[in-house]
């Protein structure tokens, strides 16, 4: 599959405005980045650690898939996100070895990169994203 490592552990969130500095407080580092994705009706913030990053996900509509996850699961741990050699290539080779794709084609997400999801119900329960750079993907 080409896994290089975890690109980051995102974590569904009500509020960034009370979330950022709870993080902040306890990574001891500060949020490097908030960015909105209309796409996906999300606004993310970002913390980094060593080589792997710490994504907060905040609903910026009621039909995002982060507000429903917080209305059914409350705020929490969302997805792990790997990072990988050839986004495209990975998911077919990962569909051939049957598991189920949310997303059959990357789209764009926060920090320019490539995403496509995993379903849970194919990966143990836990929703997996799929990241690589667009400069990867146009090679």
């Amino acid at each position: 599959m080409g896994v290089r490592k975890i690109e980051h552990i995102a974590i569904a969130v009500k509020d960034l405005q009370i979330s950022i500095p709870l993080f902040e407080k306890l990574l001891g580092t500060p949020c490097y980045l908030i960015e909105k994705i209309e796409e996906q009706k999300v606004k993310t913030a970002f913390f980094k650690i060593g080589d792997t990053k710490i994504e907060l996900l905040e609903a910026t509509s009621s039909e995002s898939t982060v507000a429903k996850f917080i209305e059914n699961k409350g705020e929490g741990l969302h997805h792990i996100a790997f990072d990988v050699e050839n986004i495209k290539e990975t998911l077919s080779d990962l569909e051939e070895k049957g598991f189920k794709l949310i997303d059959a084609q990357p789209r764009k997400g926060a920090e320019g990169l490539s995403i496509a999801f995993l379903h849970p119900k194919s990966t143990g329960g836990t929703l997996i994203e799929l990241c690589s750079s667009e400069s990867e993907n146009n090679q």
